[in-house]
């Protein structure tokens, strides 16, 4: 199908707005007078290793007091070189980490080439401010952007506010209701010269203390055989965490706090 709008650029989300605004997410229907419990997404962290960067989630998405989802995914690759980890709102959220992922996928069909790290993180930026009547209302995106900065040969990490402000992060950031125990465990863990290896560790050792302090933080569930989704991203592109590594760091932390030791180094 040919799309004959009067818009000419090489913005998907642009061109919605100019020649299809009628197919924009519209969330400000649903929040309505807060009876109705909207799904929300926890805790999700970004930070830095020696290889680039690492951003990690956990699975639970939670209506109020009671268990929305267990497996709720929370960390998208929006392309090869860039990842959007959600809290808030979960639909909303998870929404705006697909029209991202096509907006990025759209521009370099058009321009021939992939838009760098910064204007990436400009175009999440527009879409939460275009998501602000619904922040009014609730309906919060509050995410993480990261990704690798191939001119720089960098890892980069962007937060944001409600209403589209980002601001970038040297060394790490964690969001979300477990946001505030993940960031000061990475503070006693997190180091910039960090192994891939370490780094798995240290991200699960962050959300298994965000766990033990916030109910609404999922942790590893070994009996479901729930864990954390975890993304590495570097020169060579994207990489998800292994499942088993996960599990050996977190056994090693509930052995430590069996035997009275405590915190969460894996």
């Amino acid at each position: 199908m040919i799309f004959n709008g009067s818009y000419r650029g090489s913005s998907f989300w642009e061109m919605l707005q100019v020649d299809a605004s009628h197919l924009l997410p519209d969330f400000t229907a649903l929040a309505g007078d807060g009876s109705v419990q909207i799904p929300h997404g926890t805790t999700v962290l970004a930070f830095k290793y020696n290889d680039g960067v690492l951003v990690a989630g956990d699975r639970l998405a939670t209506e109020g007091h009671r268990v929305a989802s267990r497996d709720v995914q929370k960390v998208f690759a929006t392309d090869k070189y860039s990842l959007m980890a959600i809290s808030g709102a979960a639909g909303p959220c998870i929404e705006m980490a697909r029209i991202l992922s096509v907006e990025l996928e759209h521009y370099e069909k058009i321009e021939g080439e992939r838009l760098e790290i910064e204007g990436k993180a400009n175009k999440l930026s527009q879409m939460i401010r275009q998501n602000l009547p619904a922040a009014m209302q609730g309906l919060v995106v509050v995410p993480l952007f990261a990704g690798y900065d191939l001119r720089r040969r960098t890892g980069r990490i962007w937060k944001f506010d409600i209403t589209g402000g980002r601001y970038e992060e040297t060394d790490f950031e964690a969001t979300g209701s477990g946001g505030l125990y993940a960031h000061e465990s990475l503070k006693k863990t997190w180091r910039s010269d960090l192994s891939k290896s370490e780094a798995l560790r240290a991200a699960v050792g962050a959300l298994a203390d965000a766990s033990d302090e916030d109910r609404a933080t999922g942790g590893i569930d070994l009996t479901r055989r729930i864990f954390p989704i975890v993304k590495f991203c570097s020169e060579q592109g994207m990489e998800d965490g292994s499942n088993e590594e996960m599990e050996s760091a977190y056994l090693k932390i509930l052995e430590r706090r069996a035997n009275g030791n405590g915190g969460a180094r894996a």
